[in-house]
């Protein structure tokens, strides 16, 4: 089965981190569109474009499925894509529904790019699931710059961190939600910064889960041997896979 991935650059690595435990013997083209990265500060139409040409790409290479592993990319072009293309597409959205199911009375602070949390897929996903109004919103833009320049200094990384969460008081939060496929990358700086309490969620391995079912439910069958991933950064192949395999070792 050939299964495409792509994201706004390397931040969908953590997606397919978790897709090689789940489907290890598939065959995985992953499109990292870095030179057009980052998506979440741009104008929603040029991402729009970006976003097509990609999948375009992809569908070339005939494949079986497409997982957007990127929030903004799915906040503003899924549904546009599922009416195009006769594939499945499997999107991503911030694991709000889940940290409020683990935390039912301390507040979520959900984090992710400013493009998605201006879209309305993210304040109808609030909505739909806050009832009692205890999710709050934080964009992290600089943790995308960060991990597309592979600059994971600690001193650099905590200074951010610590800036940008001073505001919150941690004692009024139960969790908080990596909205957007890069900050993964920068789970346990934060883990650090807040107290022990707090958890940390992401939606990676809940979609690949989800992309198993899908696949299931279409009787589309699974190899149990081999396994093979073609790596495309910012249009050409990584025929090494020299640049996925770094960000890959930041996840073991």
């Amino acid at each position: 089965m050939k299964i495409g991935i792509f994201d706004s650059g390397i931040g969908g690595i953590t997606v397919l981190h978790e897709a090689l435990k789940v489907m290890p013997h598939e065959e995985f083209i992953y499109y990292a569109d870095s030179e057009h990265a980052p998506y979440g500060t741009k104008p929603k139409e040029e991402v729009k474009d970006y976003v097509e040409q990609v999948v375009q790409f992809l569908e070339e290479k005939q494949i079986d499925v497409l997982v957007i592993a990127c929030n903004t990319a799915t906040s503003i072009a899924v549904k546009e894509l599922r009416e195009r293309y006769d594939f499945p597409i499997i999107g991503m959205e911030p694991a709000v529904k889940y940290a409020l199911e683990q935390e039912k009375e301390k507040r979520i602070l959900v984090t992710a790019t400013d493009l998605t949390l201006k879209e309305e897929k993210y304040q109808h996903l609030v909505n739909k699931h806050d009832a009692l109004a205890r999710v709050d919103s934080l964009a992290l833009p600089k943790l995308v710059e960060l991990a597309e320049q592979n600059t994971f200094e600690r001193e650099e990384v905590m200074a951010y961190l610590q800036d940008v969460l001073a505001p919150f008081d941690f004692d009024l939060y139960g969790a908080i939600v990596l909205g957007c496929t890069h900050f993964p990358y920068f789970k346990r700086f934060i883990q650090e910064i807040v107290p022990e309490h707090v958890k940390v969620y992401d939606g990676n391995l809940g979609t690949i889960r989800h992309l198993k079912r899908v696949l299931t439910n279409k009787h589309l069958s699974f190899s149990e041997h081999g396994g093979s991933i073609a790596f495309y950064y910012a249009g050409e192949e990584d025929s090494h896979n020299t640049i996925l395999n770094s960000y890959l070792k930041r996840l073991t």
